[in-house]
C-alpha cells in the first residue's frame, strides 16, 4: 500500500514555525493547525510552502523566508508612518471601566483612538505608543512584525482523507500565526514602560501566606501543554546539574528520565513541596515579603519558574537575585500560559496582551544584565477530549517561554 501524501483532498494537521530576531534576542512562534483543508487553505500559503508540501508524506517539511513588511498574507496594514494623536482622542479603558493611561512602548487596540478615518471603535489590531506628552501621543499603527524578516517552516504532522469537504472557514495561517508576535520586543525607542504607577498592585492585599496555606494538588495547565513544557525543559536543561525550582509546588515538570545532581525547590506551601518527588531540598519563603534568595553566589546552573512569575510584586529584585545565584553561563527559564489566580497576580498582568507578557518578562531579564534572550510561543494544539475544559475550548492551553543566560 502506498504511503499517504498531501493531496487536494487531504485534511491535515500541520505545524508552522516562525523564527526571527529582534534587537534584544531570538524568537520562535509555533502555530498548530489540526484541521488544515488542503483544497481550501493551501493556496493561501506562500508559494514556496505550497510547492514544498504538495504530494508529500507525513513528516515532510518545507520552508521559506519572508520580508514581513512586504508579506501579502498579512493584509494591507504592515507599514504605516507614526501618527500624532491629541490626548482627548485616546479613549482607553480597562475591563472594569477605569481609564487607561497610555505608556511608552505598550500596545493598545487601535479602536481606543477616535477621529482617524479608517479606524473604527471595534478595531482590535494593535498599535504601539511611541511617545507621550501633555498634548497627546505618538502611535505606530504598523503591524508589530513589519520591521522583521522571518524563516517560516511547515511540517506535516498527520494526514487523513476528507472526501469533498469544500466549505468552512479558511485558515489564513501566516496572518493568524503572526497576530501577537512582535509585541514581546522593545520598540526602536527603547525599553517598554511596563512598571508604571499601580502596575504591581493586587486585588487581594492580604499576606500571601494566608492564600497559599491551602494546599492545591492540582495542575494549572492541561496535559498537552504540560507535555510541551516538559519537552522544552528537556531541550534547555541538558547538562545542567544544580537546578532551582523558583516558586515551586508539587510538580516541577522536569522530564522523569533527566537526572540532576540536586534540585532545590523554593515555595510557599510545605505540603506541596513535600509531595514533589523531584525535589532533593525544600525551602519555604515568601518572595513578596523577602525577595532576597537564601543562597550563595553561583549556586545553580539553572533556575526554572513555571506558571508563577505573574505573582511577583518585586520582580526586578527577584530577577537580580536569580542572576546572582546563577553560575556564569547558567540559564533561567520562565514559563506561563493564559490561566492564573487573578486576585493574586499583579494588576498589569491582566491588562497585557499574552505576547506583551513575554515582553514584560523579557524586561525583567534585560534590566538585570542577562544575555542571549529567547522567547517561544506554542499555540493551536488540540485539547485532550477528556480535559475538563474541552467543552469551552477545542485548543490546548498556549505555552509561552522566555529564557536568558548569565554571561559566562
Amino acid at each position: 500500500m502506498s504511503e499517504p501524501r498531501l493531496t487536494q483532498h487531504s485534511l491535515a494537521h500541520l505545524a508552522f514555525r516562525a523564527d526571527w530576531r529582534s534587537e534584544q534576542g531570538r524568537h520562535s512562534e509555533i502555530w498548530h493547525v489540526p484541521k488544515f483543508n488542503v483544497w481550501r487553505d493551501l493556496d493561501l500559503l506562500p508559494p514556496e510552502l505550497q510547492q514544498g508540501l504538495r504530494e508529500q508524506p507525513q513528516g515532510s517539511r518545507a520552508s521559506t523566508r519572508l520580508d514581513l513588511a512586504k508579506c501579502e498574507q498579512l493584509g494591507d496594514w504592515q507599514t504605516r508612518k507614526p501618527m500624532r494623536i491629541k490626548a482627548d482622542r485616546f479613549h482607553g479603558r480597562r475591563l472594569d471601566g477605569s481609564r487607561l493611561e497610555p505608556q511608552i512602548g505598550r500596545f493598545y487596540p487601535k479602536g481606543m483612538i477616535a477621529g482617524v478615518s479608517d479606524i473604527f471603535r471595534g478595531n482590535m489590531q494593535p498599535m504601539r505608543v511611541l511617545d507621550t506628552d501633555p498634548d497627546g501621543l505618538e502611535v505606530d499603527l504598523s503591524h508589530p512584525m513589519a520591521r522583521y524578516n522571518a524563516r517560516i517552516q511547515a511540517e506535516i504532522i498527520d494526514l487523513q482523507p476528507t472526501g469533498d469537504e469544500h466549505g468552512g472557514r479558511c485558515n489564513e495561517v501566516i496572518n493568524d500565526m503572526l497576530l501577537g508576535p512582535g509585541m514581546q520586543v522593545r520598540s526602536s525607542q527603547g525599553p517598554t514602560r511596563f512598571l508604571s504607577k499601580d502596575a504591581l498592585r493586587r486585588v487581594d492585599y492580604n499576606a500571601d501566606g494566608i492564600f497559599y496555606s491551602l494546599s492545591r494538588m492540582v495542575q494549572h495547565l492541561d496535559r498537552r501543554c504540560l507535555r510541551e513544557l516538559e519537552g522544552q525543559y528537556r531541550q534547555l536543561l541538558g547538562g545542567r546539574q544544580r537546578v532551582l525550582d523558583l516558586m515551586a509546588s508539587w510538580d516541577s515538570h522536569l522530564p522523569p528520565e533527566m537526572e540532576f545532581e540536586q534540585v532545590t525547590g523554593l515555595g510557599m506551601n510545605a505540603e506541596e513541596l513535600d509531595a514533589n518527588p523531584r525535589l532533593d531540598r525544600c525551602l519555604r519563603q515568601d518572595l513578596n515579603r523577602k525577595p532576597v534568595l537564601p543562597f550563595t553566589d553561583a549556586s545553580f546552573d539553572a533556575v526554572i519558574c513555571s506558571a508563577s512569575v505573574e505573582y511577583l510584586t518585586d520582580p526586578l529584585q527577584v530577577f537580580a537575585e536569580v542572576h546572582r545565584v546563577l553560575s556564569p553561563g547558567g540559564i533561567c527559564v520562565v514559563s506561563f500560559s493564559n490561566r492564573w489566580f487573578p486576585t493574586k497576580s499583579i494588576a498589569l498582568w491582566s491588562d497585557l496582551h499574552e505576547f506583551e507578557r513575554m515582553g514584560l518578562v523579557s524586561e525583567y531579564f534585560l534590566e538585570n544584565d542577562f544575555a542571549d534572550l529567547h522567547s517561544l510561543s506554542l499555540r493551536g494544539l488540540p485539547r485532550p477530549e477528556d480535559d475538563p475544559h474541552y467543552g469551552k475550548s477545542a485548543f490546548a492551553d498556549p505555552l509561552y517561554l522566555v529564557w536568558a543566560y548569565r554571561q559566562a
